[in-house]
């Protein structure tokens, strides 16, 4: 089954250099063995980065035993769909692609807030 934006259009890919999403496939999609819901797709600033460390989520130290890279500034990464939410509501939410970004997000967040940091 063809997974949906939240434009309701087919899904795109949101990042193969790093390789991103729940499945390491570029697409942020889910199910429901996925507990964090990998679903938005998202370009990484500093200031998001220097949040999701002070809330105990390092994503700049890559972690090779996870074939995880490490992040910095400008990358697209799939992000849990509550951690953007806890972002938006400090202030420092990053741009997010919404051709990439999987309707179940709207389960967490508005289209009219994520339409907001739009890329």
């Amino acid at each position: 089954m063809q997974k949906l934006n939240v434009l309701g259009e087919p899904l795109e890919i949101c990042c193969l250099n790093p390789v991103t999403g729940y499945y390491r496939n570029g697409f942020c999609q889910t199910d429901e063995s996925d507990r964090g819901r990998h679903v938005v797709c998202a370009t990484l600033t500093s200031e998001f980065l220097e949040y999701t460390l002070s809330q105990g989520n390092d994503l700049m130290t890559p972690r090779p035993e996870y074939n995880f890279p490490g992040l910095k500034p400008g990358d697209q990464w799939c992000l849990c769909a509550l951690r953007w939410k806890e972002a938006f509501d400090a202030g420092c939410a990053p741009r997010v692609n919404l051709a990439a970004t999987e309707i179940k997000a709207l389960d967490y967040v508005t289209l009219e807030q994520l339409k907001n940091f739009q890329t």
